[in-house]
């Protein structure tokens, strides 16, 4: 078959519009992989992407973040620092990472502290941090202090028997501390016999349950600094709430006697009768985003009168299934209707604020400070609740929805008769089942 000249060249029209077609296709997916990037991460616990802590927080980072690793020339200690960092720049792209061999520039090593190879220092805002772990958690909690940028003075009262944010024991909040001190909120404690002034750098002032009661000059002191807008974290104690009830009677606030108790715990297992649950929050910028349920070994309930001053929000309350018992709690108990105890729901917390010429002042009362204490902080929610409240009375709203965990668990914890079963199962399982399916083949092709 003959093609005609016309014919030629229409095919090599169409021929020219089709490499021009495919090289503009090729160019069109090369542009859109450098604008839109889309990946899957269907390992255990996403450990090749963030977590959503972490994803939060970029989000509200405004400014750009300068990242440097001082790293010798070791190629995988580099490739682990820019596989880390690369999971940030996935989700803020103005976060930049540069090199710089100690070892070739000694004298900037010295002027930033330099003590481990691969530590990085970061700039955001004007602020610096310093890591030495190259890990998801590390790096976020130096994000977040950074997002702090003014000091933020965590300052607990002493000298009463209060909680000691120092104190190892089950009961002390040095757990809690080391927390917040990894967000970025420092802490310190002040005894007002000692120190008879509250430092002007203080943003929140804890009493966390007093066993001894205040002098009259501390009394004086306390009234002056919630006079001056400043706010307050007062934690008591079921039956032993006295001297706490001084200064939550300024709010308001009364302890209603006896100690809560919840006949719900023993869904969980729970044997004793005293730890309270909260399973449900209130539309409270400190509770709001609380998914889990917080766990309050011992708590009183509250009452509040009508306060013109602030506005007050019930932000913690236990199930219907509780009450406040007065009596001793042992053997068989159950809600008394012909005495001053109240059936559940109890209000076990008030979050109360006021608006003043200067700012908002906030103030929380909780009728428990044990679900801060070293032994309970792990237990549910209570330990995003604790940072969220610091957060709130702070005034860090912004940061209040970041969880306080920003990295899944990547420990495999297996019990000792696990450990066995695995231990004799590849020694003695395993050549066994492959000894008996090589007979049973062999068997089977002598048959044949």
């Amino acid at each position: 078959m003959s093609i005609s000249k016309k014919t030629h060249q229409l095919i090599r029209l169409q021929n020219i519009l089709f490499t021009v077609l495919f090289i503009c296709s090729l160019s069109l997916l090369a542009w859109l992989s450098t604008q839109y990037r889309t990946q899957f991460d269907w390992t255990a616990n996403n450990r090749n992407s963030l977590s959503q802590p972490s994803i939060l927080l970029l989000k509200k980072l405004k400014q750009p973040v300068e990242v440097y690793a001082y790293t010798s020339e070791n190629e995988l200690l580099r490739r682990q620092t820019s596989v880390l960092i690369d999971k940030y720049q996935h989700h803020k792209a103005d976060i930049s990472l540069s090199y710089i061999n100690p070892d070739i520039r000694p004298d900037k090593a010295r002027e930033e502290g330099i003590t481990a190879d691969g530590e990085l220092v970061l700039y955001y805002n004007g602020q610096r941090e310093s890591i030495k772990r190259l890990d998801e958690q590390s790096l976020t909690n130096a994000l977040q202090r950074l997002t702090n940028s003014q000091q933020r003075w965590v300052v607990f009262l002493q000298g009463h028997g209060e909680r000691d944010p120092n104190g190892k024991a089950n009961f002390d909040y040095s757990i809690f501390q080391n927390e917040l001190k990894n967000k970025g909120i420092n802490s310190q404690t002040i005894n007002l016999v000692n120190t008879p002034s509250i430092p002007h750098n203080t943003s929140l002032l804890v009493i966390a349950d007093p066993k001894s009661a205040f002098l009259e000059g501390e009394i004086k002191l306390i009234k002056d600094y919630i006079s001056s807008s400043r706010p307050i974290l007062l934690l008591g104690e079921p039956r032993q709430n006295q001297h706490i009830s001084t200064l939550s009677s300024l709010f308001g606030i009364r302890f209603l006697p006896g100690t809560v108790v919840d006949a719900t715990t023993q869904m969980f297992a729970i044997e004793d009768p005293t730890f309270a649950l909260v399973t449900q929050y209130p539309d409270h910028v400190s509770t709001r985003h609380l998914q889990t349920m917080s766990l309050f070994p011992g708590t009183a309930g509250l009452s509040i009168n009508n306060n013109m001053d602030y506005t007050a929000t019930a932000f913690l309350s236990t199930l219907e299934r509780s009450w406040t018992e007065t009596g001793n709690i042992e053997g068989q108990i159950q809600f008394d209707s012909d005495t001053d105890e109240q059936q559940g729901p109890i209000t076990i917390g008030y979050a109360l604020s006021r608006l003043t010429q200067d700012r908002q002042q906030r103030i929380a009362v909780i009728g428990d400070s044990d679900f801060l204490s070293n032994a309970f902080l792990g237990n549910g929610a209570n330990l995003d609740l604790g940072l969220s409240l610091i957060r709130w009375l702070n005034h860090d709203d912004s940061l209040i929805d970041i969880p306080a965990k920003t990295a899944g668990d990547l420990q495999l914890n297996i019990s000792q008769t696990w450990s066995i079963v695995f231990g004799l199962g590849f020694l003695i399982g395993l050549p066994i089942l492959f000894i008996a399916s090589g007979l049973i083949i062999w068997l089977k092709r002598k048959q044949s």
